[in-house]
Order: structure tokens, then C-alpha cells, then sequence
């Protein structure tokens, strides 16, 4: 079969791999409909994700229709169509079982770089690494899927592919973000960051109750497509200072919570950013902080900061001061979409929920290297690049 393989930094290619196959009674093969790219898909490119082999198939987010199961599988049938949650999880574990989803015990079939890298393993990812547990990812014509009671769920028959595809995970990240960032009625939020998670995480924050939602981002289409299908208010951070902007449309007080969609890869106008780019190119961190940072300040007293973005390892000048001293509640997580698919597909049924826009180019699976190089790139206004094997 087609799949989109990982040859080094920077380099993608489309190749003949074996099919996948059940190999244990929990699994399931899912033919692939449509997978799409992710912004933590960009750090592989780039070389900051360890354990990544040539070879490796990547992707983690896609929708697909089961065609096999093992004897194990009670909850689904050849001929579901199902989105798959990124994050592999048991379903039996302590942490599967208290909604933790991504930090399951039993997924990732190389602890090992956990445990040395921050003292516990996590769940795996398919198509991250094997680091991540080594799972060929969603780029293919079909995937092998573990533990498919707990992480495949039947999309509903009146909601179509493209909106489906996102409750993999840009939309159950997003809402993690705006829930366990503490997100209530009457709130005022800020999201950095005005990508697919960041788009979802504001209009979570919105469905969750909040009073008023502002995205911060630079790229002017990106930051138009918020205000039209998500309703958010914007800043374009390279012409104003976000903190005083922020300060001022909030009286004073600044934000009640913070959410953080960008990642260890952030960009910023200041000299911090150069900072932080000179010290992570010669590997003396790992990640560039410039929006935690930023949202760290910019958060009121005793308020909540949310990161969502993906971080591997260390960083430097990071604001621990101004986490303690203002009071903040500081969390992050990986994305325990098991907690959320289910519900975050009823709302897209409903009209609730709108996720369809973030496709915003659709092109067949052997042009896969050209769809990541225009979503790295942000050419055309690419917010997702969307890749359907069967075209």
C-alpha cells in the first residue's frame, strides 16, 4: 500500500509498505477515507522529535471505515465508519479509566524514552516516533488500530467526512484546552495562536460560557477565518503589543485564562525570538517558549494558563517568578480526546460546532510532500492540508 514516510529532516516521501494486519484480538484495520496534517506533524519535519527512523509513516488525525476486526472487538463492525483518536489508550489502565487518556500505562510499547525523558512514559501516538510507541501513522491507505473499542468511534450518519475528521484531534485538543484550563461563563479568554487547535480552543472557550474570546496570531487570513467561522475577537501580534492590548481591552485586569496552540516552535517579533531560535538551533533547549511566556505574563492575577502546543524537553527563561507570584494555575496536557470525541461529534451534528473550514486544501495522498510543504510554508493560506488515498 501508499504510504507518506519520514526520510530525514525536512524530507518526505511517498512509498510501497506492507499492509497492516490484526495483530492482536483488540484491533481493527481501518481503510483510510482522509487524514489530515497537524502543526506537532511540523516538528518531526524538523528534526526536534527524537526516535524518528527512515521509513517511519506519519500522520495521527484521520476518519476511515473498519474492514477488519479482531474476535476481541464487541463495540464495532466491518463497515463503521469511524474517527479514530489520535492517542492510543487501553481503556483498562488507572489513567484510561480516571480520563486521562493520553498518559495511558499500557499503549506505548517503548517506555523507555519517557521514563528517562520526564520521569513516567505516556500513552502512544500513531505516526510521532518511537519514542511515542513507534505506530505507523494515519498518511496510508489503511492503519492498523489498537485497542479499537476505546479509541474508534462511529461517526454519525448526518455528518460528513471533512467536519468528522477534526474530532480526531485539532477539536478535542482545542476543547481540553478551554476545559481543564477552567473556562466558564462570563470569562475572558485569550488563545495564541489561530490554527485548527487554536480556532477550536476559542470556540470551545465560547460554548464553555465565556463573555468574550481574543486569538492572537500574524497570518492575516488565518486570523480572518477566526473572526468569520469561530467569532473570535483578534490581534495581529506583529502590530501592537499583545500584552498592552490585552491589558486595555480587558480594563486593566487582563485575561481570566490563557491557552497556548502554538507549540515548541513559536515565532514572535521580538529579540527573544531570535533568543530562543539561536540557543534551540545549536540544541542548547529543546523549545521556543515565546508564547507560554507571553501568555504567562499577560494572564490577570490568579488566573489559568493552558498549554496545548506540543513541547519535547527544556526550555530557557522560562517566567516561573510570575507563575508564583501572580497565583497562576498553570496545566498541560496531551489530548485526551476519548474524554471528548463522542460529544464534540454530537455538537457538529447539531450545527454547533463548525470544523469543515479548516480543510482548506484537499489533494490526493501521493501529493502529500507538496501538502506539508504549503502547510509549513503557510502558502495559498493553507490552514490544513487534507489527503484522501482514494483520489
Amino acid at each position: 500500500m501508499k504510504a507518506v514516510c519520514w526520510e530525514g529532516v525536512n524530507r518526505l516521501s511517498v512509498e510501497d509498505v506492507p499492509e497492516p494486519r490484526i495483530e492482536n484480538d483488540q484491533d481493527a484495520v481501518v481503510r483510510v477515507i482522509a487524514s489530515t496534517t497537524c502543526g506537532s506533524d511540523l516538528h518531526l519535519l524538523g528534526g526536534y522529535i527524537p526516535a524518528m527512523r527512515a521509513g517511519d509513516v506519519i500522520g495521527h488525525e484521520f476518519l476511515g471505515e473498519i474492514v477488519e476486526v479482531g474476535p476481541g472487538v464487541r463495540r464495532h463492525e466491518v463497515g463503521d465508519r469511524v474517527v479514530v483518536c489520535s492517542f492510543i489508550g487501553c481503556g483498562r489502565c488507572w489513567y484510561c479509566a480516571n480520563d486521562l487518556w493520553s498518559l495511558c500505562d499500557n499503549s506505548n510499547t517503548n517506555p523507555g524514552f519517557g521514563q528517562a525523558a520526564w520521569g513516567y512514559e505516556t500513552g502512544a501516538v500513531y505516526g510521532y516516533s518511537h519514542a511515542m510507541g513507534g505506530f505507523r501513522g494515519s498518511h496510508a491507505e489503511y492503519v492498523r488500530v489498537p485497542f479499537a473499542d476505546y479509541g474508534a468511534f462511529t461517526v454519525p450518519d448526518g455528518v460528513d467526512d471533512l467536519s468528522a475528521l477534526f474530532a480526531s484531534d485539532a477539536a478535542p485538543t482545542g476543547w481540553m484546552g478551554a476545559h481543564l484550563g477552567g473556562v466558564g461563563p462570563g470569562d475572558v479568554v485569550a488563545v495564541w495562536g489561530c490554527g485548527a487547535v487554536g480556532q477550536m480552543a476559542a470556540r470551545a472557550a465560547m460554548l464553555l460560557g465565556a463573555e468574550r474570546v481574543i486569538s492572537i496570531d500574524r497570518f492575516p487570513e488565518r486570523l480572518a477565518m477566526t473572526r468569520e467561522h469561530v467569532g473570535s475577537e483578534t490581534i495581529d501580534y506583529t502590530t501592537t503589543d499583545v500584552g498592552a492590548e490585552l491589558r486595555e481591552r480587558t480594563g486593566g485586569r487582563g485575561p481570566d485564562v490563557c491557552i497556548e496552540a502554538v507549540g515548541m516552535e513559536a515565532h514572535s517579533t521580538g529579540i527573544e525570538y531570535a533568543y530562543d531560535q539561536v540557543k534551540q538551533q545549536m540544541r542548547m533547549q529543546t523549545d521556543r517558549p515565546t508564547a507560554v511566556r507571553e501568555a504567562i505574563h499577560a494572564c490577570r492575577k490568579g488566573g489559568s494558563v493552558f498549554v496545548l502546543g506540543v513541547f519535547g524537553g527544556v526550555v530557557d527563561k522560562f517566567p516561573l517568578g510570575a507563575v508564583m507570584n501572580k497565583g497562576l494555575t498553570l496545566r498541560a496536557a496531551q489530548q485526551h480526546g476519548q474524554r471528548y470525541i463522542p460529544m464534540l461529534l454530537e455538537r457538529i451534528a447539531k450545527g454547533e460546532l463548525s470544523t469543515r473550514h479548516l480543510a482548506t486544501h484537499e489533494m490526493p495522498l501521493d501529493q502529500a510532500p507538496r501538502g506539508y510543504d504549503m502547510f509549513k510554508h503557510k502558502k495559498d493560506g493553507c490552514v490544513r492540508a487534507v489527503f484522501r488515498p482514494a483520489a
